[in-house]
């Protein structure tokens, strides 16, 4: 075995000390697949700090991850006192893969006679090479005080939002061994906002050659119910995965629509929500272009919400045929931390970049609000300024000290008011006009955003159907609606929530 590299090496001991541990092959020596192979070569064959293997369901995720913790435990990875942990959002989740790998120690006489098991602490250990690992879920108390060597999060694509508290606890306690080793294992998470999307776009970038990414997917613009499109996203079909059974979930969700959602993230592994969102992730994004200079009329639209969530004031400026989109956000600065963990949204991390702009106490000042109005009015040539009516009296009192005039226009929130104004959106996006320039709080609003129908077709926003702020997209569709520009394109309603 001298001339193997490391992921060789690793290859060699796994299919020689590692049995199956359940199905059709169960108790046989393992005999990892091409995919398999190329993936653990590509994580040991060099320097990787953190590697993100994303795949569709029922593709051995967990048995290829119970296979390299053993190898850290007592194979060719093991670090003398090392201490290993996999990661879970909940303690069933954090059973399944202590379960199989236990498994494994068991049908495995190499392992048996070296590893011990402690179930009731979901623990493995080796007492002659001093490794111990454990599986922990985000519902223990606490994951700090741990120096983890080599640590599998499983199922990451579960945390809602960017952050994960269990996540950040492992990743910090990482820092103090020389050459630590994460791997995130997951289905893809439902939106771009959440963490492991988030770790996914940054790892595409390239930006850190020791994050490696590995991921299975059927691309957008391939037909979601093909077999091309299934085969691409499914490296072990016909393995571990029935192909006709694969094919008959594809047609039961080309029927009913209702199903799509669920099998193009378990089964293609796209980056699906099943809310229904508004605005499509590829139609926002085909608007990211930096903004212009506003240098002729501007129009704007104030979303207030309660004192001690977030304010959105969003500007519209038109450039020829593209409106240029700049946006301004407002929330208490104290508490910031816990709001950031209440609606899973980097407020804090937002703050520091001067996206969002926190005021003293705890709830939003509005004086802050009111003198910011007042310089963006001495700079632009502002028309006029949509806004829902509730809260507005206050903010109406701090521009009056300061004598200040604005060409304030009341905006209702429901059906009659929305519904055009939401067309207008729509009509902008689909055509590509809107220049938002990728703003994080605007984005991360109109993932969020989630729109109701009446009886008749008409639509508006609702914050109550969404799973986070969408305070910036009511704030830009009022913009847009003031303009005296609200040109309805004839297309199909719910073009923006096609994935």
């Amino acid at each position: 075995m001298g001339n193997l590299t490391r992921g060789e090496k690793i290859c060699a001991w796994i299919e020689s000390h590692c049995r199956v541990p359940e199905g059709a092959k169960v108790g046989q020596p393992v005999q990892l697949l091409p995919f398999q192979r190329d993936i653990i070569k590509g994580i040991y064959d060099s320097p990787t700090r953190r590697a993100i293997v994303s795949f569709p369901r029922k593709q051995g995720k967990t048995s290829l991850s119970a296979m390299l913790l053993l190898s850290h435990l007592c194979g060719p990875n093991y670090r003398h006192n090392s201490q290993l942990y996999s990661a879970a959002q909940s303690r069933d989740q954090a059973a399944i893969l202590f379960s199989l790998a236990a498994k494994m120690v068991r049908m495995s006489p190499d392992l048996h006679g070296v590893i011990q098991i402690r179930e009731s602490g979901k623990q493995l250990l080796c007492p002659e090479l001093g490794t111990i690992y454990k599986a922990l879920s985000a519902e223990a108390s606490t994951a700090y005080g741990l120096s983890p060597v080599f640590t599998v999060h499983d199922e990451l694509g579960q945390v809602k939002g960017p952050r994960s508290e269990l996540y950040e606890a492992l990743e910090t306690a990482a820092g103090a061994q020389e050459e630590p080793l994460s791997i995130i294992i997951s289905t893809q998470a439902p939106t771009d906002a959440d963490l492991l999307s988030v770790l996914i776009d940054d790892a595409k970038t390239g930006a850190d050659e020791r994050v490696k990414l590995f991921l299975y997917t059927a691309p957008d613009d391939m037909d979601p119910f093909s077999k091309d499109a299934i085969t691409v996203a499914n490296p072990a079909l016909g393995e571990f995965l029935n192909p006709q059974e694969v094919f008959d979930q594809a047609e039961s969700a080309k029927r009913m629509p209702s199903r799509e959602s669920a099998y193009r993230n378990l089964i293609l592994n796209q980056r699906v929500d099943g809310k229904q969102p508004l605005i499509s992730r590829a139609v926002w994004t085909m608007n990211n272009a930096e903004p212009e200079p506003f240098d002729g009329p501007v129009y704007g639209g104030i979303d207030l919400s309660a004192r001690n969530d977030l304010t959105a004031l969003v500007l519209v400026g038109k450039t020829g045929e593209q409106w240029s989109v700049q946006c301004e956000f407002w929330c208490p600065e104290q508490g910031l931390r816990e709001r950031s963990q209440r609606d899973r949204a980097p407020y804090d991390l937002w703050a520091e970049q001067g996206y969002l702009n926190p005021t003293p106490g705890a709830s939003v000042n509005y004086e802050f609000v009111a003198q910011r109005l007042a310089e963006l009015a001495d700079d632009y040539d502002l028309r006029a300024i949509a806004f829902d009516r509730w809260r507005m009296d206050l903010l109406k009192l701090e521009l009056d000290k300061l004598g200040v005039e604005l060409p304030l226009k009341p905006f209702g929130q429901g059906f009659k008011s929305m519904t055009p104004a939401i067309e207008t959106l729509e009509s902008l996006l689909l055509n590509g006009q809107l220049r938002h320039g990728g703003h994080p709080l605007l984005t991360w609003c109109a993932a969020n955003a989630v729109a109701v129908n009446d009886a008749a077709g008409n639509r508006k926003l609702d914050k109550s159907k969404s799973t986070g702020r969408i305070d910036g997209i009511v704030a830009l569709t009022m913009a847009l609606a003031v303009t005296g520009e609200q040109e309805t394109q004839e297309y199909a309603v719910g073009n923006l929530v096609v994935l």
